[in-house]
């Protein structure tokens, strides 16, 4: 089993399952509440050019989040 990682180190294309959020307060009930929670399988799709915001996919939708939002997440790297 991996490390958990920032969801900001995911390369391009590369699937992982949400560890956990360590953001609290306004933060962290935004990002939970846009259905990123422990256990929630997420792709990263795509980066903007300066690599700021991150598109993911997950749950048949897709998000995209700036870096300073993605910091608060971790996820283990599915290979």
């Amino acid at each position: 089993m991996s490390e958990p990682i920032c969801l900001r180190q995911l390369p391009v294309n590369t699937q992982a399952v949400i560890h956990s959020v360590a953001a609290a307060g306004e933060l962290g009930r935004r990002i939970r509440d846009m259905g990123i929670v422990p256990g929630t399988t997420v792709q990263v799709i795509g980066r903007a050019p300066l690599y700021d915001p991150v598109a993911l996919r997950l749950r048949d939708f897709t998000l995209t989040l700036r870096n300073s939002e993605a910091d608060h997440i971790l996820v283990i790297r599915q290979d």
